[in-house]
């Protein structure tokens, strides 16, 4: 079996990953292609993915409903997410926006430097 290659995180109790991904939803392609060039433009992401509409259904106010929303997904650093989390937030137009942050435990290592050099100021 060939050794993998990329940048594993160490695991442990008080570990954090150095890389995230972190997701968020809105309800029109416009409105997602906004959060994610502001966050590009910001360098408070490398990347961001935007996916075809999603069906979501929740509990909204004791309601079931039911929508079409538009997923975005960022790639950045565990540095950068304070202030992309704020950058969500701010221009989010959801009461409650959906934002949850995954760590990536392993990736290839020049993508990861990428992300790294895209999101560092200066």
């Amino acid at each position: 079996m060939a050794p993998r290659r990329g940048i594993a995180v160490e695991r442990g109790p008080a570990a954090v990953a150095d890389y995230l991904t972190v997701l968020t939803t809105t309800d029109t392609p416009e409105k997602a292609e906004a959060l994610a060039r502001g966050a590009i433009e910001a360098r408070l992401a490398a990347c961001a993915q935007i996916s075809q509409p999603v069906t979501s259904v929740y509990r909204w106010e004791g309601t079931v409903e039911t929508a079409a929303e538009w997923q975005v997904l960022f790639k950045t650093t565990t540095a950068r997410y304070d202030e992309l989390e704020a950058h969500i937030r701010e221009a989010h137009d959801y009461e409650t926006p959906e934002i949850i942050a995954t760590p990536i435990v392993n990736g290839g290592e020049d993508y990861l430097a990428w992300v790294v050099s895209e999101t560092t100021i200066g």
